[in-house]
């Protein structure tokens, strides 16, 4: 008889229901092929690597959807899978979606979303036996805009909060962002978390020009970032396992390469490399 996969905890953001939409944490999900559709209570799945791999290194993944859905299999479990590989701890996280039908959400509740994911995470790295100063963020298409939402303010919590939650810092240690979507910022300031970006030159919504975008205004800044245009790909290529493209099929690893030549799957915690 086989035995059933345990299933990974799911972790909501607010015990009692995202802040002034308390009433609708009950109203449940719709989940569907590929899809996760009307988020209410906002939370991460855990996904925890091997013992014998894990490194202390933990990521929020916000996966794409347009902020209409969620696509949560491909850019949420997969990509939290792959990270597991190389002993990364990882939360995949399910944001509320203004831009689906008949929402009551903004963008300004997804921000709260991802900031409340990263404290979350921060505040039980006991817990999980992480290191809090090595929390990242990774973010697909719209998943990338959320990314831009906490990357480039201090993240500082609220000290006086009621909630020991609140109080932690939001900011990741570091970001990844693949087509990212959304708005740019005019400018990155000097002390934004390092990045990784990529992205397919032919991509369907522009993604390749905001990422270049964004790869230019980090090395303005003289943040250190690291940016991969692949030539064949188009949009929404997932984790690449769909494609007939060794270089798509293979971004992941690219992935994995920056994280370890960043200093951030180190278990001692060495310092992240400071070149440009």
């Amino acid at each position: 008889m086989a035995i059933a996969e345990a299933q990974p905890e799911v972790i909501h953001l607010w015990p009692n229901g995202a802040p002034g939409f308390e009433n609708l944490k009950d109203v449940p999900e719709e989940a569907k092929d590929y899809w996760v559709r009307n988020i209410n209570n906002p939370s991460v799945t855990v996904f925890l690597p091997p013992k014998e791999k894990a490194n202390g290194c933990a990521v929020v993944v916000a996966p794409g959807g347009g902020f209409r859905e969620l696509v949560f299999n491909a850019e949420g479990k997969q990509a939290a899978q792959f990270l597991n590989t190389i002993g990364v701890t990882a939360f995949a996280l399910r944001y509320r979606l203004p831009d689906e039908a008949h929402s009551p959400y903004t963008l300004e509740n997804v921000r709260q979303d991802a900031y409340r994911a990263i404290r979350l995470v921060r505040s039980r790295a006991g817990e999980f036996r992480i290191d809090p100063n090595r929390i990242g963020i990774l973010g697909f298409s719209a998943g990338g805009a959320v990314v831009n939402m906490v990357a480039y303010e201090n993240g500082d919590g609220d000290a006086a909060a009621a909630d020991p939650i609140d109080r932690v810092n939001g900011r990741p240690s570091f970001e990844m962002m693949v087509y990212p979507g959304g708005k740019i910022p005019e400018v990155i300031p000097a002390d934004t978390p390092p990045a990784f970006l990529l992205c397919a030159t032919d991509d369907d919504y522009g993604c390749d020009k905001a990422t270049l975008d964004l790869y230019d205004k980090f090395r303005a800044a003289k943040v250190p970032v690291e940016a991969h245009f692949i030539v064949h790909g188009r949009h929404a290529f997932n984790m690449g396992d769909r494609s007939q493209y060794a270089a798509i099929r293979g971004w992941p690893q690219r992935m994995a390469d920056w994280l370890g030549d960043s200093g951030f799957l180190n278990p001692s915690g060495g310092a992240p490399a400071t070149g440009h």
